[in-house]
């Protein structure tokens, strides 16, 4: 991963970086990008979550740029948001954030985000691994915690996803 670069936040909004990039306190923060498990993941989860919340209600986005705060953007893998939020970058907190690793995320980056996103009132996040066949869960009651018995849940919208479903054969 390159090292960050300083810029504006008006800068970063008026710039595509390709792929997007994070914005961290005047920073400009490179993302690991998904590799062909990751990529999978990603695909295969976005249709599942589509078709499941077929209601109107709710918006699947991609990569979507959403602020947390006059400094800070993150751009989760995938997010759920209210139908009527028409924002282009997203302000409001998302009822479900979703990370999907890369065999090169640590941790320690990935806690980071976790505590940015529950700061700012997301949801539900959920964090899945697709090389490991592991994922997490937490919501602003619950902290996260690895999900043991297979299944992805939300309460808002209602969602339960087996993993199964949605990660890559195994190779």
């Amino acid at each position: 991963m390159a090292t960050a670069t300083h810029v504006s936040l008006a800068e970063y909004l008026s710039t595509e970086y390709e792929p997007d990039c994070e914005y961290l306190d005047g920073l400009v923060e490179e993302r690991n990008v998904g590799k062909r498990k990751h990529s999978k993941t990603q695909a295969l989860l976005a249709a599942r979550l589509q078709r499941e919340i077929d209601s109107g209600e709710f918006d699947v986005l991609v990569e979507q740029r959403v602020q947390l705060s006059s400094s800070k953007i993150r751009i989760p893998d995938i997010c759920v948001i209210l139908a009527d939020n028409k924002d282009e970058v997203i302000q409001s907190p998302p009822a479900l954030w979703i990370e999907i690793l890369s065999p090169e995320d640590r941790w320690a980056r990935v806690q980071a985000k976790i505590d940015d996103c529950l700061r700012f009132g997301v949801g539900t996040l959920w964090i899945i691994d697709p090389y490991t066949r592991q994922a997490w869960s937490g919501n602003q009651t619950q902290n996260i915690a690895e999900v043991l018995d297979g299944k992805l849940k939300a309460e808002h919208p209602p969602l339960e996803i087996s993993l199964e479903e949605i990660l890559p054969e195994r190779s």
